[in-house]
């Protein structure tokens, strides 16, 4: 296999005078991506949009990291917060959406940074680059069935405090529990998948509903001032409020992050190069309105907030249902709803993650590519890949038995190298876009306010990863750090020596599996094909 030569193909376009509806066809654009169609497109655009807002399941993901928004900055940090958030990260999808569009594949960030890397460095740069989404997606899933696991912990100590002793084990275990149930699911019932998902993304707006409700019934109301001028800093020994505002952000970003999910699936997905970036936008915006009124929602009825903070059960949103309603049976079923979501994300979770692996080994990224990049014939899936990511969150769970610390570095790692993994692409665009070369577009662009959303979706990407590292307390412990920082750089030092053991020896990009120029002979056929039949 040879390395895409992105310059020759952007040459073989002009020539060819492709129009807009022609790059927007999926079997076309693959050609001229020199890959093979694999796998079966399963998804339109309702479907794909039912996966991607149950992935990224924004306010059900606000509950379950509420605690450290609360901890630090409380209200202010949070509403404020979350506006900010909300327009940062609509920027970097949009931005994210226009090389959707132009390279709708399963690869994505690893890809895309190829295309518009300096060329020298393309090749370099795209290992790291695939190396970083690879290991933040896998995070991001073990921090998934790890949140789903303790959230069912914690509502066993609601209802059995005196009688149930919370073990890290028995989170290890329903972590395999779940992962199981999850593999079964993205391989045996595959087919499935979709109308699971449309089902889940109906539950995600009527639980919405059916949560909100009783808690604007039911519970005590706090004032407007609470909600929209209250800083909490006395909590976490951070007393500078500019600081405990930023460190508040932890909520309010991680219940936006993964939000790229649709496009790891972009190979599956029926006119992609349309549908993908749409449902980027349609997704960010979905659940930031959710998010936005569910947040205001639990703040107005949060009634006593310390007993929030320190709740048995790990969860302030699980104590918030139960001061709200009065009863444990009430709680115990509202807080089942959120992880009823949270499993259908999963689902999404795993699926996204194992094709994001699998087209890396496509490429030659991995160790042992051939065999994970095998493409089941039977069920037109990546089966070893996903295997292989089922398997990687099993044996990182075990850490959790040893020490809860170590873990939470693992799962720390998933938001910081996530927002890394969409500014490197981003840049690299940026970089083009001034440099005067001509960049191939798709059928969906930001057109002349692409440059100024680039560049604001950059700023925001860096100002968040400067304090999405910082520890949540002072004094800094052994036991209280953010290993965020640390487990990233252990990431980029692997992603550095594998690429002198093995990387520069073998890895020259996205290879190509077939001549991009049998593209045009394909598109013609196509148009003649449909051309005959219409007559």
């Amino acid at each position: 296999m040879e390395k895409t030569d992105v310059t020759e193909i952007s040459a073989v376009i002009d020539q060819l005078n492709v129009p807009t509806t022609a790059k927007a066809d999926d079997g076309y654009v693959m050609a001229i991506m020199g890959k093979k169609e694999q796998l079966v497109r399963r998804f339109g655009f309702l479907s794909i949009l039912a996966l991607s807002i149950t992935l990224l399941s924004s306010w059900e993901g606000m509950t379950g990291v509420f605690y450290a928004g609360l901890y630090n900055g409380g209200p202010v940090s949070l509403v404020y917060g979350m506006i900010l958030s909300f327009i940062g990260t609509l920027a970097l999808a949009s931005s994210l959406a226009e090389m959707a569009s132009s390279n709708p594949i399963a690869g994505a960030q690893y890809h895309w940074t190829f295309t518009y890397a300096p060329k020298r460095a393309a090749a370099f740069i795209s290992w790291m680059q695939g190396w970083v989404t690879v290991f933040a997606w896998q995070a991001t899933a073990t921090s998934l069935n790890y949140l789903i696991a303790a959230q069912i912990q914690g509502l066993v100590v609601l209802n059995f405090p005196d009688s149930y002793t919370h073990q890290r084990w028995h989170g290890t275990l329903l972590m395999w529990a779940i992962t199981l149930v999850v593999l079964i699911i993205n391989v045996w019932c595959i087919q499935l998948l979709p109308l699971i998902e449309m089902v889940a993304g109906i539950c995600h707006v009527a639980f919405f509903v059916a949560l909100l409700v009783p808690l604007v019934v039911l519970a005590p109301r706090s004032s407007p001032e609470f909600v929209f001028t209250r800083l909490i800093n006395d909590q976490s020994g951070w007393t500078n409020p500019g600081i405990t505002w930023c460190l508040g952000l932890l909520t309010v970003t991680w219940c936006f992050v993964g939000f790229d999910g649709a496009i790891h699936m972009s190979e599956e997905v029926r006119n992609s190069a349309v549908t993908v970036p749409r449902v980027l936008i349609f997704t960010i915006v979905i659940n930031g309105i959710m998010a936005f009124g569910f947040l205001l929602g639990i703040l107005f009825c949060i009634g006593n907030v310390e007993n929030a903070i320190n709740t048995p059960t790990g969860f302030p949103i699980i104590e918030i249902f139960y001061q709200a309603t009065g009863s444990k049976t009430a709680a115990t079923v509202m807080e089942t709803c959120i992880i009823i979501i949270a499993f259908a994300a999963s689902f999404g979770n795993i699926a996204s993650v194992s094709r994001l692996t699998w087209a890396f080994a496509r490429d030659g990224g991995l160790p042992f590519s051939d065999f994970f990049s095998f493409v089941d014939p039977t069920y037109r899936i990546p089966v070893r890949a996903i295997g292989l990511v089922s398997t990687v969150i099993i044996l990182l769970s075990l850490i959790n038995i040893g020490s809860s610390t170590a873990f939470n570095a693992i799962i720390s790692l998933s938001t910081v190298a996530l927002y890394v993994s969409y500014i490197i692409p981003i840049s690299c665009l940026v970089l083009k876009r001034f440099s005067g070369e001509k960049i191939v577009w798709g059928p969906w662009t930001l057109g002349r306010f692409g440059p100024a959303i680039n560049v604001f979706a950059l700023c925001y990407g860096v100002f968040i990863c400067i304090f999405l590292p910082f520890p949540s307390q002072q004094p800094v412990t052994a036991v209280n750090m953010n290993y965020a920082a640390p487990v990233f750089g252990f990431v980029i030092l692997f992603g550095l020596t594998d690429w002198f053991v093995r990387g520069r020896k073998f890895y020259v990009g996205p290879r190509r599996e077939i001549d991009f120029r049998q593209a045009s002979k394909a598109h013609e056929l196509s148009n003649v094909s449909k051309k005959h039949a219409h007559d």
